[in-house]
C-alpha cells in the first residue's frame, strides 16, 4: 500500500525520542485545503467557527494531523479513527486523544494551533504540545494567578516588562504536560510546578520530561513527554511555504518530502 500514499511513509519514533511538526497557517490558501479527509465532527466543529481565519487554521492542522499520522500507520488521511482515553480527572471518555485500532498503541500524539502556528507531536510515549501567543501584561498577569505558586514566585521576580514572555513560556509548559497526562485544564494549573528548570528551582512533575520548542518570534511553544528523553533537545520539522501546502492540498496528490531541522 505504501506506493500509493501521497507522503512519505515514516517510522515511528522510537522510545526515548519524538517528532514535532510546525506548520505556518498563512502559507496555506483556503481553497487547497483537503477537507474531504476530515470526519463530521471535524468538519462540524470547524464550520462552528466563526472567523474564517479560525476556520483555516482549524482545518489546516487537522488535515495536517492526519496525513501525518497517516504516513506513521500507512493509512491515508481519511482511514484515520480517533478516539479518548478515560479522563484521570473525573473517569470521562475525554481524556487523551488517541488512534483507534488494532496495534496502534505505541503511537501518541498531541496537536496545538493559535495564531499563524500549529504544532503536532509524536512519540511512542505519552505526549502533549502546546503553542501560544505572548500576551501583554494585563493578560499576564491574570493568567499568572493560575499557577503554582513557585511559578507565581519566578514571575513576581522578574521586570514587568519581562514577565509576558516568561510567561508564556511557563503556560506553554503548563498546558503541554495537562495534555500528556490527558487531563487538559480539567486539572487545577496551581497544582504542578513545571517552570523554568532553573538551578535549585523545584522539580518538574517526576516521570515526564518537559522542553521548551523554538518556534517564531511572537510565540512561546513545549513539548512535554512522559519518561526520559535521549536527544538533548526537541528538533522540529518546519513545513512552510509550499511543503505546508503540500501537506494539507486536495487532489491531485504529492509527495511530501519534509521541511528543514533546527
Amino acid at each position: 500500500m505504501e506506493g500509493t500514499l501521497p507522503w512519505v511513509a515514516r517510522e515511528l519514533p522510537p522510545p526515548g525520542s519524538l517528532d514535532l511538526w510546525l506548520l505556518r497557517v498563512s502559507d496555506v490558501a483556503t481553497g487547497i485545503l483537503d477537507e474531504a479527509v476530515l470526519d463530521a465532527t471535524e468538519r462540524r466543529r470547524a464550520a462552528a467557527l466563526m472567523h474564517a481565519a479560525d476556520r483555516t487554521r482549524f482545518t489546516a492542522a487537522h488535515v495536517a494531523l492526519r496525513r501525518l499520522l497517516g504516513s506513521y500507520l500507512r493509512l491515508r488521511p481519511e482511514e484515520i479513527h480517533f478516539g479518548r482515553d478515560t479522563c484521570p480527572c473525573c473517569g470521562g471518555p475525554h481524556g487523551r486523544p488517541t488512534v483507534l485500532g488494532p496495534g496502534r498503541d505505541d503511537l501518541f500524539f498531541s496537536l496545538s494551533h493559535r495564531g499563524d502556528l500549529a504544532l503536532v507531536g509524536t512519540a511512542a510515549a505519552p505526549i502533549g504540545v502546546d503553542v501560544d501567543l505572548v500576551s501583554d501584561q494585563t493578560a499576564s498577569a491574570e493568567l499568572a494567578s493560575m499557577l503554582h505558586v513557585a511559578e507565581q514566585e519566578e514571575l513576581a521576580s522578574l521586570e514587568p516588562a519581562l514577565r509576558p514572555r516568561a510567561l508564556a513560556r511557563l503556560w506553554t509548559r503548563k498546558e503541554a504536560y495537562l495534555k500528556g497526562l490527558g487531563s487538559g485544564l480539567g486539572r487545577d494549573p496551581s497544582l504542578d510546578y513545571v517552570g523554568s528548570g532553573a538551578p535549585g528551582g523545584p522539580y518538574p512533575p517526576s516521570g515526564w520530561t518537559l522542553l521548551d520548542v523554538p518556534v517564531d518570534r511572537g510565540y512561546a511553544a513545549a513539548v512535554a513527554v512522559r519518561g526520559e528523553l535521549t536527544v538533548t533537545g526537541p528538533t522540529v520539522t518546519r513545513l512552510y511555504g509550499p511543503q505546508a501546502a503540500d501537506l494539507v492540498r486536495a487532489a491531485p496528490p504529492v509527495r511530501l518530502t519534509g521541511g528543514t531541522s533546527i
